[in-house]
């Protein structure tokens, strides 16, 4: 009887937060590096984003235009690639009405509370850079602390 380890699948809910940090260098773009990069292990990990993750992060690539005086070529290359990665999406309109009461509760935004709606259905951690949302909801985790955490709710 064999008694190797057999891998957990790790799941996650990540904001936009964290998957910006994949093409804007940031503090901890590292540590959103290797969150990503579990998609292609074995077993794979399972990161699932609202569907308003997109447009958020198209957003936020439209903000770095003029900052960083990237092309738009740029930013559009990099909306392509997160395009391609395996997230599991899940459409805002099947959080809505939980986004606007958990919203309400914690005075945040119902775009921001979507991701800890999904977070709660699953039944897994929330990662995200946003202070607020850690600060305010007691199943997200810090992006700098999920190295090594592999445990559900």
């Amino acid at each position: 009887m064999s008694h190797a380890r057999v891998s957990e699948r790790l799941r996650r809910v990540v904001d936009a937060s964290v998957g910006i940090k994949l093409f804007i260098e940031e503090p901890l773009s590292d540590s959103a590096h290797a969150l990503f990069e579990k998609l292609s292990e074995d077993p794979p990990a399972e990161l699932y984003v609202p569907d308003l993750f997109y447009i958020e992060c198209a957003n936020i690539l439209l903000k770095t235009l003029p900052r960083f005086g990237r092309p738009i070529e740029d930013s559009l290359a990099d909306l392509a690639d997160l395009n391609q990665l395996a997230l599991k999406s899940v459409p805002t309109q099947e959080l809505m009405e939980d986004a606007l009461v958990l919203a309400n509760e914690k005075n945040l935004t119902a775009y921001d509370v979507c991701y800890a709606v999904l977070a709660r259905r699953l039944e897994i951690p929330l990662v995200t850079a946003d202070e607020r949302l850690v600060n305010a909801i007691p199943w997200a985790i810090r992006l700098e602390n999920i190295q090594g955490r592999n445990t559900d709710m």
